[in-house]
Order: C-alpha cells, then structure tokens, then sequence
C-alpha cells in the first residue's frame, strides 16, 4: 500500500465548500492508502501570532475531520510539532538549496503581495514542508493545481540530498483531482470566509437557514442558478428537475435545500460536539508517537550521511 500525506491547516470554522472541495474527497482517498494526516502547526506560525487562537485551531481541525468521518485506527493523525525532525530535516534542506531557488515560490510572492510579513520563516516555508513531506518516504500527497509547485520542491530537495550523499529520499508525486467541486457562496461568488458568503459546515440549523435564505435569486433567469449549483451537491439531478421546473418557488427550493444541507451535517455536528479535547489529545499524542518512531529511523540515516552521527 502506497502512503499518503497531507496537512491539516484550520483557519476558522468551516464551511460547506470545505466540505465538498476538500474534506469529503479525502474522505473518499484516505483508505486507499496508508495515510498521514498532519496538523501543521508549526506552518501556522508564519501567520497566526495567537496562542489561544492556536491551540483551538489545533483542536477544531482535529475535530472537524473526526466528526466527518476520519477514523483514527485507519490513518495517522499527529501533531508537527510534537515531531522534532521536521524542523531538523528542514534545516538539512535548507542548506543544500539556494535562495535564488526559494525567490521562485507563487505562495511565498502570493502572501507578501497579500500584505503577509516577508519573514524567513516564510521565506523558507518550502524547505519545512518538504520535510514534512520527504521524512515518511510519501508516495503522493494531494494537492490542488495551484499547488502543483510544494510537490516540485520537495522533489528537488530530495534529487539534492540523494545527489550529495546517497540515495536517501523518495521522490514523492502530487495527486491531483480534478474533478473536486467548486461551491459557489450564497453571493455566487466561490464560497470562501473572506467573501463573507459561506454556508457554515457545523453550524446550527438556523445558522443554516439564515445563510441560505441569503442566496441570490433572480425572477428573470428562471431557474435559480446559484441555488441549483449548492443543490445538487446534496441530491442527483433527477431529483432535483421537477421541482426547479416550477417556477419562481424560491422559498420552496431554499427549505428543501435546508432540509437536505441539515440531513447531512446533523449527524457531523452531534459527532463532533460530542468529542472532547482530552480524547483530540490523545489521538495527537498516539498519532505523533506513531509519526516520530519513523521520522526518528529517517533521521539517524540522514546524520549518518551528511557526518554528524558520531
């Protein structure tokens, strides 16, 4: 069985284009494979200076893809931090690659344009998500296309490790899925929390409703496209063609879409209030002592070649 690593970053409570566009396709993948999930918090200090605002994101995301539907037995959830190696690897790597290489980043050029602080750590972001990456000996690591390029970085620190002093490191491939779902929010506009136009994931019923109520109709167009396009992420399209071919029944249509939106997320959102932080820490803890027994084997390899192992 090939393995799988992807990390878990939260922002802010999620939404229902999350859920679509990233959470139920992984939900899909992860059992495929032999996966890693990490919670990349160290990553999250290039921009969240919060320790509250930490330590919940920590345990929110965790949260957040138990109550959806990852199963801890069946994959490895763990803390990046509480792996010490990927900081060390990531220093490794840093040293064999040159800045003019790290200057070629989007994300990096992306976030400063953004307004995001020119740190090094940010600068030098690549190099410890490569470690991330290249400690497991991953074999694929899903990404969207915008991010085609940590997949190239990663690959080019390990082809300059393996150059330098050995073979040592796997050469990992994105995985890329192209038919994920792009979710409009309730404006058109694609759903995201700095559009202000998101449909809340774990949100209660009437959280719900509010935001769907807000979705934009137009008596013109006939059927409601936006409405239709979150639709049909909750029933098939034959289901759906009789009662958008009623007319302007947008009331109607919005109810169903909130009968529909709550039939699925109910069940998430027991699931998840029912799980405390003391049993998110102690997946964290299993996880990172599953992920830190074998960083722990890469790196005695690692200090042995490059001639500090004594």
């Amino acid at each position: 069985m090939q393995r799988l690593l992807t990390g878990l970053q939260s922002s802010g409570a999620l939404h229902i284009g999350n859920y679509f566009g990233a959470l139920k396709p992984f939900l899909d993948l992860y059992p495929k494979y032999e996966s890693y999930l990490m919670v990349a918090d160290y990553h999250a200090v290039t921009s969240l200076r919060d320790p509250a605002q930490m330590r919940q994101n920590i345990f929110s995301v965790v949260k957040d893809y138990v109550a959806a539907g990852v199963d801890p037995s069946k994959c490895v959830i763990f803390q990046q931090s509480q792996v010490q190696e990927h900081t060390e690897l990531a220093w490794v790597l840093e040293c064999l690659v040159t800045v003019p290489f790290l200057e070629l980043s989007h994300a990096y050029k992306d976030k400063v344009a953004k307004g995001l602080e020119a740190t090094a750590g940010l600068f030098n972001y690549p190099m410890l998500m490569a470690a991330d990456i290249l400690l497991y000996d991953t074999d694929v690591v899903p990404v969207g296309e915008d991010q085609r390029q940590h997949l190239e970085y990663a690959r080019e620190a390990a082809a300059k490790f393996n150059n330098a002093y050995g073979e040592t490191f796997k050469e990992p491939k994105e995985l890329i899925q192209k038919e994920i779902a792009v979710i409009p929010g309730v404006d058109g506009k694609k759903m995201s929390k700095s559009y202000n136009n998101t449909i809340p994931l774990f949100g209660t019923k009437d959280e719900i409703a509010k935001a769907v109520m807000g979705i934009v109709t137009n008596s013109s167009e006939g059927k409601p496209q936006v409405l239709y396009a979150i639709h049909k992420n909750f029933r098939t399209e034959s289901e759906l063609k009789a009662p958008y071919a009623r007319g302007n029944n947008f009331k109607e249509l919005k109810d169903m879409l909130i009968e529909d939106i709550e039939g699925l997320i109910e069940p998430m959102r027991a699931k998840r209030d029912a799980i405390s932080d003391d049993e998110v820490k102690k997946v964290l803890k299993e996880g990172s002592d599953k992920a830190r027994t074998y960083a722990s084997k890469k790196m005695i390899d690692v200090r042995s070649k490059i001639g500090v192992a004594l």
